[in-house]
C-alpha cells in the first residue's frame, strides 16, 4: 500500500510552473542538439516532421565530419612527409573524429539519454516546497553558467583557428604564398580546391564543419552538467528534509512518513545516477583521451609558434588550450561534486537530533548512512573514476607526452 501510495504521490503535477521550468533547464542542451539534429530522438513528443529534419540534419552534419576525415586522413598518412606538418594536422583532424564519434554515440545511445531528460523533467513536475524549487533553480543556474563558458572559450578559439589564424598568421605572411588558404588540406586528389568557387564551396565546408564539432563537444558538455547538477539538487533537497525531519515527524499526520519519502526520493536519486553513468562512461573517455593529445599537442603549437614569434598562432593555440583544459575540468569537477554531495547524506542523518526520535525510527538511519558511504561516481569507460585528482592527471600525463613529442621531433 505504501509503494502504491508513493506511485500515486509522484504522478500527479504538483508544481504549476513544470512546463517552464522544464524549459529553462533544458534550453541550451535543447538549441545546442537541434542544430546536430539529436534533440528529436532524446525529447518525448518530436513528430513526424521533426524527425523526418533531424534525419536530413544529422546526414549532412555526418557528410561535412567525413569531407574532413577523409581527405585530410588521406594526406597525412599517404601524402605528407614532413613529421612537423603531420604533428600540426593531426591535433584538428584527431579532433573531428573525436567529435564524430561522439555524435555517433548521441544518436545511437539516444534512449539512454531521453530516459535521463524524462526523469529530470518528473522531478520538476512533482515538486512541491517553493524552497526545493528555488535549489533545483539554483542548480540550473549553476549549469547554465557552466555551459556558457565552456561554448565560448570553444567555439572563440575554434573560430579564429579556422579563419582568422588561416589568413593572419606572420607564417603566412612572411611567405610569398599564392595559394589560398585552407585548414584541412587532402582534397586537391580530387578537386580543384584554388579555383573559384570550389575553393569557397570548400571552406565554407570546413566552417560548418568546425561548427558542428564544436556542438557536439559542447552538447555533450551539456548533457553531463544538467544531469550531474539536477543530481547535486535533489541531493540537497534531501538534505534539507533530513535536517527537519524531527521536526516533520512530530507533526506528521501518519499518512506519509517523512523518513519514508526521503529513503524513497534517494533511491530515486541513486538510480538516475546510474542511468547518467550508463549514459555518460563512453563519451567521458573519449573526453579523457581527447583532451590528454589535445593538451599535449596544443602545448606542443604554442612553443613552436612562440619561437616564430607568431603572436596570432600563439593566442589562437592558448584559447584552445585554456577551452580543452576548462573542459575536462567541467567532467572532472562534477564528477567531485556528485560524489561529495552524496556522500553529504549520511553526515547530515549523523548530525540531526536523532536522539529525539523513537528507537525505531532512529535506527532506521544506519540505512541511509551506510548507503552514503558508497556514493554514485562518474567514471570514464567505468575504469577512470572523474575527480579533480583525474583532473591533475590527465594535466601530468599531457607534458609527459610533451616532453617525448619535443624529443621524437626533434
Amino acid at each position: 500500500m505504501r509503494l502504491k501510495s508513493f506511485n500515486i504521490v509522484h504522478s500527479q503535477v504538483w508544481n504549476i510552473h513544470y512546463e517552464d521550468d522544464i524549459r529553462y533547464s533544458l534550453q541550451m542542451c535543447q538549441w545546442l542538439l537541434q542544430s546536430i539534429g539529436v534533440w528529436p530522438l532524446v525529447y518525448e513528443g518530436a513528430n513526424r516532421l521533426e524527425h523526418a529534419v533531424s534525419v536530413i540534419v544529422m546526414i549532412v552534419c555526418f557528410t561535412l565530419l567525413f569531407f574532413i576525415i577523409v581527405p585530410s586522413g588521406h594526406y597525412i598518412f599517404y601524402v605528407e612527409k614532413n613529421i612537423d606538418m603531420k604533428v600540426k594536422l593531426f591535433g584538428p583532424v584527431g579532433f573531428c573524429l573525436s567529435s564524430t564519434i561522439k555524435y555517433c554515440y548521441l544518436s545511437l545511445k539516444a534512449g539512454v539519454f531521453k530516459r535521463c531528460i524524462e526523469h529530470v523533467k518528473r522531478d520538476w513536475q512533482v515538486v512541491q516546497d517553493p524552497n526545493h524549487r528555488m535549489i533545483m533553480l539554483k542548480y540550473v543556474a549553476i549549469s547554465r553558467r557552466l555551459i556558457t563558458v565552456c561554448a565560448v572559450f570553444l567555439y572563440t578559439g575554434g573560430i579564429s583557428y579556422h579563419t582568422v589564424m588561416q589568413f593572419l598568421s606572420k607564417e603566412r605572411s612572411k611567405s610569398n604564398y599564392t595559394l589560398k588558404p585552407l585548414t584541412y588540406p587532402g582534397c586537391d586528389w580530387f578537386l580543384d580546391e584554388q579555383s573559384s568557387p570550389t575553393y569557397e564551396i570548400v571552406f565554407l565546408s570546413h566552417c560548418l564543419a568546425a561548427i558542428v564539432m564544436y556542438t557536439v563537444t559542447t552538447a555533450t558538455y551539456s548533457l553531463a552538467a544538467i544531469f550531474v547538477t539536477h543530481i547535486c539538487a535533489q541531493i540537497e533537497i534531501q538534505i534539507t528534509r533530513l535536517q527537519k525531519l524531527v521536526e516533520m515527524n512530530k507533526k506528521q499526520d501518519n499518512a506519509r512518513d517523512p523518513l519514508a519519502i526521503i529513503v524513497h526520493d534517494h533511491v530515486e536519486v541513486l538510480r538516475f545516477s546510474e542511468n547518467i553513468e550508463a549514459a555518460l562512461h563512453v563519451i567521458c573517455l573519449t573526453e579523457i583521451i581527447e583532451s590528454t593529445f589535445a593538451m599535449c599537442l596544443l602545448e606542443y603549437y604554442c612553443l613552436m609558434e612562440w619561437q616564430n614569434s607568431n603572436a596570432i598562432a600563439i593566442s589562437t593555440y592558448f584559447m584552445l588550450l585554456l577551452s580543452f583544459t576548462f573542459n575536462i575540468f567541467i567532467f572532472s569537477y562534477i564528477g567531485e561534486v556528485l560524489t561529495e554531495q552524496c556522500s553529504q547524506i549520511g553526515t547530515v542523518a549523523y548530525e540531526i537530533e536523532w536522539y529525539e526520535l523513537s528507537a525505531r525510527e532512529a535506527r532506521d538511519l544506519i540505512l541511509l548512512n551506510i548507503i552514503s558511504q558508497y556514493p554514485p561516481k562518474l567514471t570514464a569507460g567505468k575504469i577512470i573514476e572523474l575527480s579533480l585528482r583525474t583532473f591533475g592527471s590527465v594535466v601530468k600525463t599531457s607534458v609527459v607526452y610533451l616532453n617525448l613529442l619535443r624529443t621524437v621531433t626533434d
